[in-house]
């Protein structure tokens, strides 16, 4: 057991100053100075291979071990190894006690499909008349071992179903959704929301010059009307399921390659007279607030309205450019996590807090070992039902769909024991 040198106790200040300024170093390149005060906040996560831990340590696995005791001695690089016939990462994340996961899980997978499909995953979920509708993405034409021999996948598209319980899904014969012309490559990562009396899907799209972020109408969830296309870099972009103070708003994932030198993406907000012409964008949540990433946070499922505030579901990644080869890929180094935060119902600009654990962690066979992309856990739609259980879908090893369920109550404590954002204003 790890005894850490900050805690609790030490006060929210003091551990806020601190990540503030490793965090700096880090941007800067100041390894050294960086690394002693690395060194300062916790010894634990300098080992033997100190630049190569440290270079995939930043200000968010710095808080972990700071707010915490972790049952290991290794920082966050590392191989892992074997826990119960289980191939484990380090450092070992453990999925909220409050959540459970649907006992025949996945609940979506390629051989739902009456069509061309390798992947089916990351998928939007709502009510529909009496009982559900999913839009997922399909990513065709290719195998395992035709990856392994050098193919790829010949295409992907927006495929659609329907549950009369959210669990058992019957695929339409086609997909309904997919744009590909000479500048636009793909839309993929359908996200569902209902306003009002109208259904909106938003979406990624990879062009030529860029990601961008898209919006759609529907009313049969067969047909779809264009609405916008952000620009580049952006993605993984929800609605708000209302209107609020007369304004639309949105979660997105701008992606600042270059100015942030990495992979260092956050959580921003923006809203909307209309759903087209988007404004006052703020930093809402930010990568060292979530103890578990290291590289990447983002939204994931469009917000809940509870009667505490909104619940928010977002992914979190952390890297290690130790960790070899994990699904069909020569090498996979990122683990994804699904993570919780809460928002104030009024003012969803206002975070009232983080839960500084992971949601879920890949633990599951499906998660871990079998897949594209195996520990990778993205939540993409969650579902309030009237007992107050929380219905919680999540791509699974960029593979399958899978389904969790948690108390809101209890997701609402996790958030608000782990206190507001550090870095949003």
């Amino acid at each position: 057991m790890v005894t850490n040198s900050v805690t609790i106790a030490e006060g929210r200040k003091t551990v806020k100053r601190r990540l503030r300024e490793a965090t700096d170093d880090y941007g800067k390149r100041r390894t050294d100075q960086a690394k002693k005060r690395v060194e300062a906040v916790c010894p634990a996560l300098l080992t033997s291979n100190d630049d190569l831990n440290y270079n995939q340590t930043d200000a968010g696995i710095i808080g972990w071990y700071a707010g915490q005791r972790i049952g290991h001695s290794c920082g966050p690089g590392g191989r892992g190894g074997k826990v119960g016939g289980k191939k484990m990462l380090t450092p070992v994340l453990k999925s909220l006690p409050c959540v459970t996961r649907y006992e025949n899980n996945p609940v979506l997978t390629r051989h739902d499909v009456p069509y061309s499909c390798d992947l089916v995953f990351n998928a939007g979920v709502i009510r529909w008349k009496e009982g559900y509708a999913v839009a997922f993405r399909n990513d065709w034409g290719c195998s395992q071992a035709e990856w392994e021999r050098g193919g790829r996948f010949k295409g992907t598209n927006i495929g659609l179903a329907f549950s009369p319980d959210g669990i058992h899904w019957t695929v339409e014969p086609e997909p309904v959704f997919e744009i590909k012309d000479e500048e636009i490559l793909r839309a993929y990562d359908p996200r569902l929301t209902v306003i009002g009396d109208e259904v909106y899907m938003t979406f990624a799209v990879d062009t030529r010059h860029g990601l961008l972020g898209g919006i759609a109408r529907t009313e049969d969830l067969h047909h779809y009307e264009m609405i916008s296309l952000s620009v580049p870099d952006n993605r993984n972009m929800v609605l708000f399921p209302e209107k609020i103070n007369g304004k639309y708003l949105r979660l997105e994932r701008p992606m600042p390659v270059y100015s942030r030198g990495r992979d260092r993406f956050d959580i921003w907000i923006s809203e909307s007279p209309d759903l087209v012409y988007w404004g006052r964008s703020a930093l809402l949540a930010g990568v060292e607030d979530f103890p578990f990433a290291n590289d990447k946070i983002g939204p994931g499922a469009p917000p809940v309205k509870t009667d505490s505030g909104w619940l928010v579901f977002t992914h979190a990644v952390d890297r290690d450019m130790t960790r070899g080869k994990n699904g069909w890929e020569d090498q996979w180094t990122k683990r994804y996590c699904a993570g919780v935060m809460l928002l104030d119902s009024e003012n969803p600009y206002r975070v009232l807090g983080i839960c500084r654990e992971p949601l879920l962690a890949p633990e599951e066979p499906y998660e871990t070992t079998e897949g594209f992309r195996t520990n990778v856990i993205f939540p993409t739609a969650a579902i309030l039902e009237q007992d107050g259980t929380v219905k919680i879908y999540y791509g699974a090893s960029d593979t399958v769909t899978a389904l969790a369920t948690a108390k809101a109550d209890d997701l609402v404590k996790a958030c608000l024991a782990g206190g507001p954002s550090l870095c949003a204003h």
